[in-house]
């Protein structure tokens, strides 16, 4: 089976301001939209993972799964197995991922979270194929950016499971933007707090001086 072509700041902490701290929220949240966040706390949440703490997105597809091998020469597409690809939602994050395992052995062979760039696109020649990337796929434990490609048995349960994909996608993608709306109101509410209280400390400051100058006339 063939498949396309492979397609400081110098702060310290003890310094920061909590509105500081609220932009640094900010942006780590807007690196989620891209990353899914640091690869190490990324590879925590995966392995911490239990099927107690996930609910299935939806009915698990059989397929089959590949991944393009970019370091063989030449590049070739490589079988990762067969089983059933399941959408999983954790019932806390909130985040989503696809798990898939090996028939028999059940040894993982695809396990990433789905994120709002990601893209399902068709297989040259089949409406039962996509391919797509990820940046960090922890099927071997240590996150690393793979093409993948999914065959199912027929075209509707691939119509099926593209679907359902794009709905985690969007329901991702609400779920981020609503963080990072949170972050950015609490953040100026904080900024006007500050305000004020810089704006309080000067009049303090302008009364006292006021105060130095009388006494000194006197």
């Amino acid at each position: 089976m063939q498949f396309g072509a492979r397609e400081s700041s110098g702060v310290k902490h003890h310094e920061l301001t909590p509105i500081d701290h609220f932009r640094n929220k900010q942006k780590n949240l807007q690196t989620s939209a891209k990353t899914m966040a640091d690869p190490k706390e990324a590879q925590e949440d995966h392995e911490t993972s239990t099927d107690n703490a996930e609910d299935s997105s939806h009915d698990p597809q059989r397929a089959k799964l590949y991944r393009f091998a970019s370091e063989n020469d030449p590049p070739e597409w490589k079988e990762r197995g067969t089983g059933d690809v399941k959408l999983l939602k954790h019932k806390e994050k909130g985040t989503i991922r696809l798990l898939m395992r090996r028939d028999r052995t059940l040894k993982i062979c695809a396990n990433h979270h789905i994120m709002p760039l990601m893209e399902l696109k068709p297989n040259a020649g089949s409406d039962r194929a996509w391919v797509w990337n990820t940046h960090a796929d922890f099927a071997d434990e240590k996150p690393k950016a793979e093409m993948l490609a999914i065959r199912f048995l027929n075209a509707e349960n691939a119509q099926k499971f593209k679907m359902k994909f794009d709905e985690c996608k969007e329901e991702v993608r609400k779920s981020l933007e609503g963080s990072m709306n949170n972050a950015n109101k609490v953040a100026e509410k904080l900024e006007e707090l500050t305000v004020n209280d810089d704006k309080t400390k000067s009049t303090e400051e302008e009364k006292k001086e006021e105060k130095a100058v009388d006494g000194e006339k006197k």
